[in-house]
């Protein structure tokens, strides 16, 4: 994009952040309808907008990746890691509980034969992720 003087609007570096940025915005926007939509239409349309929005947002960052235009936060340490799989695991057992108690375990989220979600956690290197 170029200003009437011929000159570039924006280094393209920062067009594609600004794009990227919006990108990550409208697929909390989205994500937000989707779980607060009462219609099944509805919140399959922003489901579907999320995971389009998502594939988008993904192959920007891909592109910019390898222009050198984005840099990828440093490795994360194992440990600090850890820590936050176990503080999500306690939140989880204290709304599981909280919801049991409520509802007298007979709540709408107590399917019979559906496995509790397993992480997807992958072991490569035991100091970072």
């Amino acid at each position: 994009m170029y200003a009437q003087n011929g000159t570039a609007f924006m280094a393209d570096e920062d067009l594609l952040n600004t794009v990227l940025a919006d990108l990550k915005r409208t697929v909390r926007e989205y994500t937000t309808a989707a779980t607060e939509s009462n219609c099944p239409t509805v919140r399959r349309t922003f489901n579907d907008l999320t995971m389009d929005t998502l594939r988008l947002q993904g192959e920007l960052y891909t592109q910019m990746s390898q222009l050198n235009m984005y840099t990828a936060p440093g490795k994360a340490l194992r440990q600090d890691v850890d820590k936050q799989i176990q503080t999500a695991h306690q939140t989880q057992a204290k709304c599981q509980q909280f919801v049991q108690q409520k509802t007298g375990g007979a709540g709408a989220y107590n399917q019979a034969g559906i496995p509790a979600h397993q992480p997807n956690v992958q072991n490569h290197n035991p100091y970072y992720m």
